[in-house]
């Protein structure tokens, strides 16, 4: 990979990591589009790590929502862990939310299928369609929500449970967990944001497990040259992400996801045109 490569695929997770149209699923169709072998450990663990940059900016963003607890008394009569579930319980939820995705993760990435499923742009394409579908009727199937309904244990982890389903390359992790929480009962801010911190726990384990397996099999790809070219694209996914967050929390909550549905369609569409008549999707050779 070259610099301009790290650029342009760090621009396109910081501005799609947060939007319903799939990070992943954008990130290997521009290295396809930039002619980056697939394949190569070292792209496969880039693609995760540089999301590292991205959810930053939402402890960045919402830096008084992680470092504040509560310090009111607990019910009279609580024992030790309930107390502390008390004071940490907005990390209590992550905790829940969190742990389908561990499982169906680490699942996925031991049987080989998740390696399987991000060198495959035809199945990126076919869930760019399917969700973009979905998308154009979800915000009148859900668009229920009340802004009394706060997220709990109950709901943090059936929205866990609907992220597991971005597991496919193409879903986004994003629509999966938003459209979860406006399942129940959330209004789509307060789906989005919780959206936002769920996205921490997960893309954080994720980053963490795929470096860890980069220092198994093989330490040479640690040159100076690849080290750098991580941290570039972390700094720019961070950046990108922080300003499409605060623009994404905006139009979503005026507009719904119809206008992402469309774009996903079109996007899908025309890549399974390309595919099926036999044209690569690389510009240059």
């Amino acid at each position: 990979m070259t610099w301009f490569e790290t650029i342009i695929i760090a621009i396109v997770e910081g501005l799609t990591e947060f939007l319903p149209v799939s990070s992943t699923g954008h990130m290997i169709i521009t290295q396809n589009m930039l002619g980056i072998p697939q394949g190569d450990a070292f792209v496969h663990a880039f693609t995760f790590i540089i999301q590292f940059g991205a959810i930053l900016s939402v402890v960045c963003l919402y830096w008084k929502r992680f470092f504040r607890f509560d310090n009111t008394p607990a019910p009279e009569g609580s024992g030790l862990l309930k107390r502390l579930k008390h004071k940490y319980y907005f990390y209590w939820l992550l905790l829940v939310g969190v742990l389908p995705a561990v499982i169906i993760g680490l699942l996925a990435k031991k049987s080989g299928l998740l390696d399987w499923l991000l060198d495959s742009v035809l199945v990126v394409a076919i869930m760019l369609v399917v969700g973009g579908v979905f998308m154009l009727f979800c915000d009148k199937l859900f668009n229920k929500g009340s802004d009394e309904n706060k997220v709990n244990e109950k709901r943090a982890f059936k929205i866990g449970l609907f992220q597991c389903i971005s597991v496919i390359p193409g879903v986004s992790r994003s629509m999966a967990t938003i459209v979860g929480g406006m399942t129940q009962g959330l209004t789509r801010k307060r789906a989005a944001e919780f959206s936002f911190f769920l996205a921490v726990p997960t893309m954080a384990g994720a980053t963490l497990l795929d470096l860890l397996d980069l220092l198994k099999e093989d330490t040479a790809w640690a040159t100076p040259h690849n080290i750098a070219m991580l941290l570039l694209g972390c700094a720019v996914a961070f950046v990108v992400a922080l300003l499409a967050m605060k623009w994404f929390v905006s139009f979503l909550t005026k507009y719904g996801f119809k206008a992402f549905g469309v774009y996903r369609i079109i996007v899908g569409a025309i890549i399974i045109a390309l595919l099926l008549t036999g044209h690569s999707l690389a510009m240059v050779d």
